[in-house]
């Protein structure tokens, strides 16, 4: 009679080899935000492009204050 219970877990030792495959994977390959991770954060600039982009403000307003942030 053979014993199955060695081939059982080189069964189960290869599906938490590939299960540990996909969470680095996931970890470190996906492109979206993570919790606790760093992002980017928009210039003075940016944040001015984008209002004169919404119509917050009009193009001299714009135009002022982008000379008052490059000075």
């Amino acid at each position: 009679m053979m014993n199955y219970e060695y081939y059982n877990f080189w069964g189960m030792h290869l599906i938490w080899w590939f299960l540990w495959v996909i969470v680095l994977f996931w970890v470190f390959a996906t492109p979206y935000n993570i919790p606790g991770q760093r992002t980017k954060r928009d210039t003075p600039l940016d944040i001015l492009k984008k209002r004169f982009a919404a119509g917050e403000i009009n193009k001299e307003e714009f135009l002022e204050k982008k000379k008052m942030i490059e000075s």
